[in-house]
């Protein structure tokens, strides 16, 4: 599947109403199952964690309009998801299973909203390319820094504080036009939610930034008609 077969399969799994709220997993039979599915087949059959190609993240209460114009902005999940991509589990509360994915290759974030406002009838979708991402986020680096020599023919265990060191370090960098990601998620929020109009030049280069981290495949359907828009 390409990126446009992927994004076409994640829309009409939303317009049948057969995809779960938060987190589901992307099968490379083209099978979409929820989390809850995915661990309940993995205790039967571990070699399921080899089929997942993809995690798709539903946000179907967005209430800003940011997190339509900037989704991954929302999300610090790629750090996680890259881990379990290189072979580590985390121990906590993870969404990702109880097994690396070595074959998770794209992580798909999508968002709708519940509310009565102009962008109701709207679902975007955002694809990224994880190895991508990654490498432009510095995560093969962070990792090695926090974790160190850990051999993952030993442990592949990776702890609380050990994921929360890294995502620290991923989004402590001032990688959106000077900005971190918590100070650049601020400004867009102040201005498309805000109406703060004077930061349009650096929404801008924000969104440069963005474009160039992320490098999503994105489309934005009406979920009336279920055809692509514009915003």
């Amino acid at each position: 599947m390409d990126e446009y077969q992927i994004v076409e399969l994640v829309k009409d799994r939303y317009r049948t109403g057969s995809i779960k709220a938060v987190h589901n997993f992307l099968l490379n039979d083209r099978t979409i199952i929820s989390d809850e599915s995915y661990e309940n087949s993995y205790q039967h059959n571990p070699s399921i964690s080899k089929q997942v190609i993809g995690y798709v993240d539903n946000d179907d209460s967005a209430i800003y309009v940011y997190t339509l114009e900037f989704p991954l902005l929302r999300r610090e999940f790629v750090s996680s998801a890259y881990l379990y991509k290189k072979g580590y589990v985390i121990t906590e509360d993870s969404p990702f299973g109880p097994a690396p994915l070595p074959n998770l290759k794209y992580f798909i974030y999508c968002v709708t909203s519940d509310i009565q406002y102009e962008f109701q009838d709207r679902l975007v979708i955002e694809l990224v390319d994880l190895d991508v991402v990654a490498n432009n986020l510095n995560l093969p680096k962070i990792m090695s820094s926090v974790l160190g020599p850990k051999l993952l023919s030993q442990n592949n265990i990776i702890e609380y504080f050990e994921i929360y060191e890294i995502e620290k370090q991923v989004l402590s960098q001032e990688l959106f036009a000077g900005n971190t990601w918590e100070d650049a998620k601020d400004i867009v929020y102040r201005y498309f939610d805000g109406k703060e109009r004077e930061l349009s030049k650096e929404v801008l280069k924000i969104s440069a930034a963005y474009q160039q981290i992320f490098r999503p495949y994105r489309i934005v359907y009406n979920t009336k008609t279920w055809q692509p828009v514009l915003m």
